[in-house]
């Protein structure tokens, strides 16, 4: 396993749909594995392929003990509202309530490449819808007004002004405070 880098706001593969994965392989597992390492070490509940730039639809999910893959996914159904505050591995720092469904039905492969359906709920499908966005290229900001978006790209840009697109993502316990 492997740590990735991860893409933040402003990096290309971030905007871009990515495209479904044919096949199922020995790669795409060490990848998943990959995500999931990096997911860890980056205290994230979850990562999509297009934040490590790997524009391909594969996404990981870790709240509390329910941990998955998600290979080519699709949300199948989804119903209720609920408010929530969401954050982003990719846009470090910047936290916003953003309106989802409650619950939804979730269909994809695992990382074995055997189909799965999930009815899922909470913040566990509030994790799922987030990083299915990020396959879509859509970030939790764009669920925002246009106002209080730009408010809160205007504050990052300027937090992270001259900063690189790419973050290192560090080993739990080589971190310095």
């Amino acid at each position: 396993m492997a740590l990735r880098d991860i893409h933040l706001l402003g990096s290309a593969p971030l905007r871009a749909r990515s495209a479904e994965v044919p096949v199922v392989d020995d790669l795409l597992r060490q990848f998943i594995d990959d995500l999931f390492e990096t997911m860890d070490a980056a205290e994230g509940v979850g990562l999509a392929a297009n934040q490590v730039g790997i524009t391909q639809r594969v996404a990981v999910v870790g709240v509390e003990d329910d941990r998955f893959a998600m290979v080519n996914p699709v949300i199948v159904s989804a119903e209720g509202r609920a408010r929530g505050e969401e954050g982003c591995l990719s846009i470090p720092d910047l936290h916003a309530e953003v309106t989802r469904p409650e619950r939804i039905v979730l269909e994809a492969l695992d990382r074995e490449g055997k189909p799965y359906r999930r009815e899922l709920d909470g913040y566990v499908a509030r994790a799922v819808q987030h990083e299915i966005d990020h396959l879509d290229g859509i970030l939790f900001l764009d669920h925002l007004s246009l106002l209080k978006r730009e408010l809160l790209i205007r504050r990052w840009k300027k937090e992270n002004k001259g900063g690189s697109l790419i973050r290192k993502v560090v080993p739990e316990g080589k971190r310095t405070r």
